[in-house]
């Protein structure tokens, strides 16, 4: 494990083989944000992300009984007290779920326990979410009378369709892992969720990197998230790809029957 040097304690990074880890580690507080925590978040992606090795970013909450249980609401009396305040706190928190939207390396939410608001926004941020069964999931702005912020909106619409968007937001209700399975919240109920989520990372590290930043940044743009490139980027991305060594790589071992090493190139 090679350690990253972090801006808050609340916050940890490391990297593990060709993964790249952030955990956010406030468990006393069932790992809610708070300013300085959403203040850490891009510089750490972008030093995982430069990591040439890394082929994978996972975000975790630390401990067992959340992922995030959403924003520190002890800071809102000062942090978002009015329109200009949660103006700044919502470019805070909107500058990290936006380095989260757009690191090079898929980005997988793992998940366990409490995932809520601004938790369930950056794991909606995230390209793929794995959760156990312990998992919870709710949108409770409607409870709390904020405006749920419009690139997080996108976020949930392209995962689970408008309809069952609203749903989640005018109800607040609470959802489960086997509903949130169900309606596309994520991707993968997971028995052992650790393992299944190193196995995933192994899996997308067999992959051409250039191939998948390419998926990545199309499918964002044809889903019309937050941050998506315009389509003469996306064919860059593609031009990449076939004037790349990996292409030549690829095409020499299928011919040669064996597996390829991609190398990003």
């Amino acid at each position: 494990m090679t350690p990253l040097i972090s801006p808050t304690p609340l916050i940890q990074a490391f990297i593990i083989r060709s993964t790249g880890w952030i955990v956010l580690n406030r468990p006393e507080r069932r790992n809610s944000l708070n300013a300085e925590m959403w203040a850490a978040i891009p510089p750490l992606m972008k030093s995982i992300g430069d990591h040439a090795d890394v082929r994978a970013i996972v975000i975790r909450g630390a401990g067992p009984e959340a992922f995030a249980s959403g924003a520190d609401i002890s800071e809102f009396d000062q942090a978002r007290n009015d329109a200009a305040a949660a103006a700044r706190y919502e470019r805070l928190n909107g500058e990290a779920f936006a380095a989260i939207r757009g690191a090079s390396k898929p980005v997988i939410a793992c998940i366990q326990g409490f995932c809520i608001g601004c938790g369930l926004a950056i794991a909606l941020a995230c390209d793929l979410r794995v959760a156990d069964r312990s998992a919870v999931f709710a949108l409770p702005p409607a409870r709390l009378g904020l405006a749920y912020p419009l690139e997080g909106l996108r976020d949930l619409a392209a995962a689970i369709g408008p309809s069952a968007a609203k749903q989640m937001i005018f109800t607040a209700r609470r959802l489960k892992a086997e509903e949130a399975l169900r309606i596309g919240l994520i991707d993968r109920v997971a028995e052992n969720i650790e393992e299944e989520t190193d196995a995933l990372c192994v899996d997308i590290a067999q992959g051409a990197p250039l191939s998948i930043l390419h998926a990545k940044r199309a499918l964002d743009f044809i889903t019309g998230r937050p941050g998506h490139e315009l389509d003469a980027e996306i064919n860059s991305h593609a031009a990449r790809c076939f004037d790349s060594e990996d292409y030549t790589e690829g095409r020499k071992a299928f011919a040669e029957k064996r597996k390829p090493v991609f190398k990003g190139k």
